[in-house]
């Protein structure tokens, strides 16, 4: 029997925690629910969820808290949930490592699909599968290898943890070497309709992978000032 997916709710309003608990059950997923952030930090480490949904506005350690912590030891997938909407809010969770926001009220059919297109997204493919996988998924440049197959990135030999979004953005920019992509272009490839007129989100995404990988003598993250960004490869 295949186990279920754990999706850990976090949630102060114990009603909505449990209508989300209830779309969720119907869809077969494995659920948990807490109501605070303490508790959530608490769950987190016994509960082992697949992915996390995160609502924002929580007594004591705010829900922004808790993805900075859960995000200094691990990259399990978290979904923010929030009844505000500035633009600012969406930053700053993306900004801490949230995969994808969501705003409430929500319509139960779209929760249930930006959940499981999240955890697609991070499921990696067993090595095994991965030594035959296609080769049109992984893009290589001296010193880099990126595998959309497995979700891997490897930097000089060493593994380079990062969140599907980040290395979907890295894999496709890598995919078109020199080839300069508008912010729009970006978000429409990578995050799809909803998204579109929140450029800062690509901002966000690249500031991150540059965090992470550093430039090589051959290749980078470049910025088109006024446009947009490309993978150069000198």
């Amino acid at each position: 029997m295949v186990n279920k997916q754990k999706i850990l709710i976090v949630d102060d309003d114990e009603n909505i925690a449990e209508l989300i608990s209830l779309y969720l059950t119907k869809e077969c997923f494995d659920t948990a629910m807490v109501h605070d952030g303490e508790e959530a930090l608490s769950a987190f480490e016994t509960y082992q969820p697949n992915l996390v949904l995160l609502d924002l506005m929580l007594p004591g350690i705010d829900g922004y808290q808790v993805c900075r912590e859960i995000r200094t030891h691990s990259n399990t997938p978290i979904i923010m949930l929030s009844a505000k909407g500035e633009v600012f809010d969406k930053v700053l969770g993306l900004e801490l490592g949230a995969d994808d926001y969501i705003m409430k009220p929500f319509d139960s059919k779209e929760l249930v699909a930006r959940v499981k297109a999240v955890l697609r997204r991070y499921q990696a493919v067993p090595k095994s599968e991965a030594a035959n996988a296609d080769k049109g998924k992984c893009v290589e440049y001296p010193g880099i290898t990126i595998n959309l197959t497995n979700y891997s990135v490897v930097v000089d030999g060493q593994n380079v943890e990062m969140p599907p979004k980040e290395l979907e953005l890295l894999y496709f920019l890598a995919s078109s070497p020199n080839q300069v992509f508008t912010r729009e272009q970006l978000l429409d490839q990578i995050w799809g309709y909803e998204y579109i007129g929140d450029t800062r989100t690509v901002d966000v995404h690249i500031k991150r992978l540059r965090e992470k990988i550093k430039d090589h003598s051959t290749w980078g993250l470049g910025t088109v000032w006024g446009i947009g960004y490309k993978f150069e490869v000198k």
